[in-house]
């Protein structure tokens, strides 16, 4: 059962509701979804839920009827989020753990860990303890193996992963590692469940051999029951009769849990395939399909690894499929994150106390919200500003950190605006992100199309959903500043004729009904965005320059500089030419150089740069 409380429900009246339903023997959790305050409660107890809703607190009483109960989406409709230290599963970045079967020596473990960290990976996984078919195969370095995870990630900053099969190893797991993982063969380990369910730590829960996804929720319930809502589903095969693979891959299980649990995913296709060759492909199939995070295994030396190693990855394969998931996660609406753990260490040892927001326009639930997720993640508190220029200036001023701004659309071209802002403010690019948009039509519930007479969006979102629009000549379309800005208005009006375009993020922020999806003209509709920042803190590995320059008013000015690039084969990714503010008729030029530009080897390019241009200014190295 539900309990929704009322948002302005008094301590004492939320305590004797707790109060009442532990006399009742009633486990209970407390928790804050989609806005509510909501206590989900299991066991039976003597009170219908129509005397619940008669309580002094209680909004509403809700049945939850599944056998799982805190595992369900029932009781909590917004995804879990599972932190581990600057990591978390479950949120618009994909997180890769990569790393060996099995811990073998200091020296494979620290080697596999630096080269997986180099190609992307945040957390690192290695099984000290090692429960095998055959008793004499190698069973693992037990406590040493610990030791040696530990001092991965003391050396490397990788969390560490790593299985637990027995509850006589709890106080080691507590001491050495920060996931634990239960293995296939004890998914249904009750006792086990129940211990790392008090242990409190984050949970990897993998799939059993044959077990149904009713039986592995369950399962997840055990440990949620404890205490701990860290839990993260790991499916990795289950055993069938087709013999070619090690197990078939269930991926039709990731969206059949996302409908039914809030848990993240984690996809694990070394186990799943066993073969090195299949993984790869079984990898980006499970990003195409929605997983939160991937488990792959990773050796240096696969045919002399002492276990798994013909499913075993090198590390130059695994940095090209992470390459290959960097491509693909921005269509389904999330990204991969190189400078995942550099990035967080920057953000998490920043002292000043305006050090966490990021500006971005519109209102939550905008695309420039969602860009500032995906680049960011939970550690930036976004906050909405009306206009670009306020974006710059709440930088420029130091009232946010970072802003987030949008430079071009694919289907509707540059955002000269910003552009402009670019020249006029003393601010530095520190960092991109491109995101697939996907507009939907927005209005009330129960609203239908022919009852539409206007649809608010700002005009490049009109310019992207022509074609859709085209079809409706009789609705009038009304400019505003941005998409979620359209959506709190047609909300905030109460107006059935009223619609928007907008994303189905901020729908659900504002409690309104998408009408009709993916709207856009063309599905290759994406926006790449600026982060903007008054410095660059921490030192990076950069492979791009954003700079402006400006050239003499004489044939082939901008030629000679155009040369200089062609001559140190430096890719030209972006050129775009704007007015100079205060001089008419005279030209900046913005261009990003696929090159770090401030590179020792580039000095000569700087040289004929400066040489040849009237005025040159760095506005970014990422």
């Amino acid at each position: 059962m539900i309990l929704v409380l009322e948002n302005k429900i008094a301590q004492n009246q939320k305590d004797k509701i707790l109060n009442y339903l532990s006399d009742q023997g009633c486990i209970t959790r407390e928790i804050m979804d989609a806005g509510r305050n909501v206590i989900g409660v299991i066991g039976k107890s003597n009170i219908s839920l129509e005397e619940f809703k008669q309580m002094d607190g209680v909004a509403d009483a809700l049945p939850i009827k599944t056998s799982y109960k805190l595992v369900s989406r029932d009781f909590k409709s917004e995804d879990t989020k599972v932190k581990i230290g600057n990591v978390v599963v479950g949120a618009d970045r994909i997180v890769i753990i990569a790393g060996p079967c099995a811990v073998e020596s200091y020296d494979q473990a620290m080697t596999i860990a630096k080269e997986v960290k180099k190609y992307g990976a945040v957390l690192f996984r290695g099984g000290a303890y090692k429960p095998r078919s055959s008793p004499y195969s190698f069973q693992g370095l037990e406590e040493e193996g610990l030791k040696i995870l530990a001092a991965v990630r003391d050396e490397t900053g990788l969390g560490v992963v790593t299985e637990i099969t027995s509850v006589s190893q709890a106080d080691l797991m507590m001491k050495y590692v920060d996931v634990v993982q239960i293995g296939a063969r004890n998914m249904q380990n009750f006792e086990l469940l129940k211990c790392v369910g008090r242990m409190g730590k984050p949970v990897v829960l993998k799939r059993g051999l044959a077990s149904t996804i009713q039986e592995w929720l369950m399962s997840a319930e055990y440990i949620m029951a404890e205490g701990n809502n860290d839990v993260i589903l790991c499916e990795r095969g289950i055993r069938t009769f087709e013999p070619y693979t090690r197990n078939t891959l269930d991926l039709s299980a990731i969206p059949v849990l996302k409908k039914l649990t809030h848990l993240p995913i984690i996809i694990d296709p070394s186990h799943a395939t066993g073969i090195r060759e299949k993984v790869s492909p079984m990898a980006r199939a499970a990003i195409a399909a929605g997983a939160d995070a991937l488990m792959i295994e990773v050796h240096n030396n696969p045919d002399q690894a002492l276990s798994d190693g013909p499913q075993s990855l090198y590390p130059e394969q695994f940095g090209q499929l992470t390459r290959d998931i960097y491509v693909i996660a921005p269509v389904v609406g999330k990204q991969l994150d190189f400078d995942y753990l550099k990035k967080s260490e920057i953000i998490n040892n920043s002292q000043t106390s305006d050090s966490k927001t990021a500006a971005f326009i519109g209102e939550y639930g905008a695309y420039s919200h969602k860009a500032s997720l995906g680049y960011f993640g939970e550690e930036i508190k976004p906050v909405p500003m009306k206009t670009f220029k306020d974006i710059f200036q709440a930088v420029q001023t130091g009232i946010c950190q970072y802003g987030v701004v949008p430079l071009e659309n694919s289907l509707s071209g540059s955002i000269h605006e910003n552009f402009d802002l670019l020249q006029e403010y003393d601010l530095k690019i520190i960092g991109e992100i491109t995101i697939r948009v996907k507009h939907a039509l927005i209005a009330h519930e129960n609203v239908s199309k022919k009852q539409i007479k206007k649809i608010l969006a700002p005009p490049p979102a009109f310019s992207q959903c022509k074609n859709y629009l085209d079809q409706y000549p009789d609705i009038e379309l009304v400019p505003v500043t941005a998409t979620s800005s359209a959506v709190r208005q047609i909300k905030d009006s109460g107006d059935k004729t009223l619609a928007a375009i907008g994303s189905t993020m901020a729908a659900d922020i504002f409690h309104m009904t998408v009408i009709e999806e993916s709207i856009e003209d063309n599905p290759r509709n994406y926006t790449r965005f600026a982060i903007i920042a008054k410095e660059v803190k921490g030192n990076k590995k950069v492979n791009k320059t954003s700079i402006i320059f400006s050239t003499g008013n004489k044939p082939g000015a901008l030629f000679e500089v155009m040369k200089v690039f062609s001559e140190y084969q430096i890719n030209l990714v972006k050129l775009e030419s704007r007015p100079m503010l205060g001089k008419p008729w005279e030209y900046m030029f913005y261009a990003d150089l696929e090159a770090d530009i401030e590179a020792p080897e580039l000095a000569p390019v700087m040289e004929k740069l400066i040489d040849k241009s009237e005025n040159l200014r760095i506005l970014g190295r990422y």
